[in-house]
């Protein structure tokens, strides 16, 4: 089978991390630690396991930064090189998997449990934290913290992949496959939204409207009790979604401790050297891009006591800010069985404002991954959501 394959290059991986943040091109061409190549099927000898075949798998901002360099070596012990990235996957069942026929639609929770692994369930695992696994380098399965990331598993940038039954939920019927490749990134929306601990009326800052950041902001609109919603985002379809999706107000990064001073009655503070900061803000802040400046921007714009919500995988940051007004910094990551998040992210892919999102998916086959990687880099500026590959497709 075909597959995109990323191995290690300690060689790439410097050149991306030097240079990839200025020169975003680089990361598809010769200092990406990608390829594309010929697999062996991948095999299925264990109850529970069963065969996919990959309809479409989503470009992830966790994908560009493990090519780019970016991704802390932190994750190198719960990864198996080489894999085949693709952790966003709608596929169909090549056999009969417990109680789900072959040929059944399937989108995938790409976190390799207890349950995946066959070992006993963890603490988290038994009570349906399973996104906290700790077990996630043991067990028959090499290391690896999600589908997509492990080395005997596959990935959704390959023809085929495996899963176990406990990583997959059925697509309804009537939603494309595009709209299909939403509920994963929409599920980790759920479990940010559920994970901000918001209050009735709190205001909450989402700082970035790419995928991560207008997910969230639809997750908190729909799910919470929020007041005022203020959406960071730089490009103008990003601020018209955003506005679709539940924002109050969208404003331009260089125009956000303005805003979020004249809504709160904050007082602006102008140290040396330093970013402006602000006494006062709001209560609620999501980070979702995982930037140095959107995470110091978060940090920034929180009151005393507040809470800063980690839902980009984040960069190193100046946080002063965390220790001088008690900030609550809380981690989320990927989605949990114990928040329903499949569940729910299905219904809110159903709504009318996902499925026109869906409408705009732009898929590549995977021999041109290269052409696909430069529109993920530049998504934003390009309107697009979501970028994914189509194993299938050969044009």
């Amino acid at each position: 089978m075909l597959a995109l394959e990323m191995y290690r290059s300690v060689s790439r991986t410097l050149t991306g991390k030097a240079i990839g943040g200025r020169m975003p091109g680089v990361l598809s061409g010769f200092a990406a630690p990608l390829r594309l190549v010929t697999l062996p099927e991948p095999k299925v000898d264990r109850p529970g396991w069963a065969r996919l075949r990959t309809r479409l798998s989503g470009i992830c901002g966790s994908d560009l930064g493990a090519l780019s360099g970016r991704t802390s070596l932190y994750f190198s012990a719960v990864v198996s090189l080489p894999f085949v990235p693709g952790h966003e996957v709608v596929a169909e069942l090549l056999e009969d998997c417990a109680d789900l026929p072959k040929g059944t639609r399937v989108v995938v929770d790409p976190i390799l449990t207890c349950a995946a692994r066959g070992v006993e369930p963890c603490e988290s695992c038994a009570t349906g934290a399973t996104n906290l696994c700790s077990r996630i380098t043991v067990g028959h399965l090499a290391p690896g913290l999600q589908t997509g990331f492990c080395k005997d598993t596959g990935g959704g940038w390959g023809q085929q992949l495996a899963a176990h039954r406990s990583q997959l939920h059925p697509v309804p019927e009537g939603f494309s496959d595009e709209q299909a490749i939403l509920i994963e990134p929409v599920a980790c929306a759920v479990h940010t939204a559920l994970r901000a601990g918001i209050r009735p009326g709190d205001r909450v800052l989402v700082s970035g409207a790419g995928s991560v950041g207008l997910f969230a902001t639809l997750a908190l609109r729909e799910l919470t009790e929020a007041g005022e919603i203020i959406v960071v985002a730089k490009h103008q379809q990003q601020k018209e979604l955003a506005r679709e999706f539940g924002a109050t107000e969208v404003v331009a990064p260089s125009e956000v401790l303005r805003r979020v001073r004249r809504s709160t009655g904050a007082f602006q503070l102008e140290p040396q050297f330093s970013s402006p900061y602000l006494l006062g803000g709001v209560d609620v802040a999501v980070d979702a891009v995982g930037s140095k400046q959107s995470l110091e921007t978060s940090l920034q714009a929180t009151r005393a006591g507040g809470r800063v919500v980690l839902s980009g995988m984040p960069a190193p940051a100046d946080l002063s800010a965390a220790w001088f007004r008690e900030l609550e910094v809380v981690g989320t990551y990927a989605s949990a069985q114990s928040d329903e998040a499949f569940t729910r992210a299905i219904e809110l892919v159903a709504t009318d404002a996902v499925q026109q999102l869906a409408k705009t998916v732009a898929s590549y086959p995977l021999h041109r991954w290269r052409e696909a990687l430069d529109h993920a880099h530049s998504a934003g500026r390009l309107g697009t959501v979501k970028v994914a590959f189509d194993p299938r497709s050969s044009s």
